[in-house]
């Protein structure tokens, strides 16, 4: 972890960064820093440069220009599949669904799935995340005076918000047993192993992940057995994620979800929502008890709107400095921070040679910080995202193209609802010697969470 220079013995100039790599790491250099931290394999240079080219086993590009990432995202999308590290990482955790799939597999998994995520659902999910800020405050509100890990605070609050749209009536479901399972696969697999490193085929046996994929199997039959009660016993409410994936069906051929399917994107669903607006809440505090300006401002628009309420669906367009905090956090701190994908086609990108096979690193952590992007780059800076956008494909915290993320509203609209309601109510400041530190091994966590002083207004 860096910082720049600080203007005081106590306050950094800018909020914590991951040391990016200032020498060629060579095969052994890379397998320890993808280990330690996948952002360590990007060169500093690539904060500055449109494209990087060379070899560590096999042949990699790494792309920071928006031209060369729409055509890898949008444009070419079916020849820049997703990298097969990517799938060895997540197939045993949640199968062939959404996340992973390819061409017609992804294609009407992707039509059946989109309208649950129709700006009408998403909004009408709105008071289970208002609930869930008020829960959060509540508990917040029995640490005031003292220090708290908001990053934890903030998986509680949001993994709440996921079980409730996605599996609301429990049905003998124990979400917390899934979500551990889940957790401790990534934190024991995730990790690059040198025969990702040396580019060996799919099929050459990762042994780490083979042996640590045997503790999902009861989560899944778990997770079959709830979908199978479901579908014998029918809704009993509201319709939850599960209810309404059930009665999809590709609008093309009709054809609908089997059990496995959807306990697959089930799965993918709980841990993939609940976890990035987790780590973007989280980030986004720590990033207010930075800079107690940003901070101040963001609570006095939340106070002038909710007036002593929890914020809902219908306040988050009254609140864009709030929503701009949440996109100014996806910049610095994006959850999918290091993507790749392996070209099927030969194809030039910013005038270098790409052969199939290669490997096309889309580094989000370096586009972010790039100095022909953004000015003063590593400064947090809402305003940004207030009036004028950012130029596209220079902000990607959710892809962009056919496969940019299906639950980007859903997202925003949560984080800017508990953000708003939280910083309405407490005023949250640094607690020293504490800050947190960015390692990504999937998502751009922040290592030993982010402790910060909860004040009651």
């Amino acid at each position: 972890m860096t910082q720049s220079p600080s203007p005081s013995p106590s306050m950094p100039a800018y909020p914590v960064r991951v040391p990016l790599a200032t020498a060629p790491l060579g095969i052994w250099g890379s397998l320890q820093a993808g280990r330690r931290n996948v952002l360590e394999l990007i060169p500093e240079i690539a904060t500055h440069a449109p494209i990087l080219s060379g070899r560590t086993g096999k042949r990699w590009h790494m792309v920071m220009e928006p031209g060369a990432l729409k055509r890898i995202l949008r444009d070419r999308a079916e020849d820049y599949p997703k990298s097969v590290v990517t799938k060895l990482i997540l197939e045993p955790a949640i199968g062939d669904s959404l996340f992973v799939a390819e061409g017609a597999s992804w294609m009407w998994q992707r039509r059946t799935a989109a309208p649950v995520f129709s700006q009408r659902h998403v909004a009408a999910l709105g008071p289970v995340m208002t609930a869930a800020a008020e829960r959060a405050s509540d508990r917040l509100g029995k640490a005031q005076g003292r220090a708290a890990d908001l990053f934890d605070e903030m998986v509680t609050a949001t993994f709440e918000v996921i079980s409730d749209v996605t599996l609301s009536g429990g049905d003998g479901f124990d979400r917390g047993a899934v979500h551990r399972a889940i957790e401790d696969y990534i934190a024991g697999t995730a990790k690059i192993s040198v025969l990702d490193i040396l580019g060996l085929p799919g099929w050459v046996p990762r042994p780490g992940r083979m042996l640590a994929g045997a503790q999902l199997g009861q989560m899944k039959r778990m997770a079959d057995a709830a979908i199978d009660r479901r579908r014998g016993e029918g809704s009993k409410g509201v319709p939850d994620l599960l209810d309404l994936l059930m009665a999809g069906q590709d609008p093309e051929g009709g054809r609908k979800m089997t059990t496995a399917e959807l306990r697959d994107n089930l799965l993918t669903f709980i841990v993939a929502g609940h976890e990035t607006t987790a780590l973007t809440l989280a980030w986004a505090l720590y990033l207010c008890a930075f800079d107690p300006g940003e901070q101040d401002l963001a609570r006095a628009e939340a106070q002038a709107v909710l007036q002593g309420r929890a914020a809902t669906a219908a306040d988050v367009a009254a609140l864009p400095r709030i929503r701009a905090i949440v996109e100014e956090t996806l910049r610095l701190y994006p959850p999918a921070a290091f993507l790749s994908r392996t070209a099927q086609r030969a194809d030039r990108l910013c005038g270098r040679e790409v052969r199939p096979g290669d490997t096309v690193i889309l580094p989000i952590y370096a586009l972010h910080r790039h100095h022909a992007h953004w000015a003063e780059p590593d400064a947090f800076r809402p305003a940004r995202f207030l009036g004028k956008r950012p130029e596209r494909f220079t902000w990607l915290p959710f892809g962009d193209g056919p496969r940019i993320c299906i639950g980007a509203n859903f997202a925003v609209q949560e984080a800017v609802i508990i953000l708003a309601t939280l910083l309405s109510r407490f005023r949250f400041a640094p607690v020293t010697g504490r800050a947190p530190k960015p390692v990504m091994i999937l998502t751009l966590r922040p290592e030993g969470g982010v402790w910060l002083m909860v004040e009651a207004l």
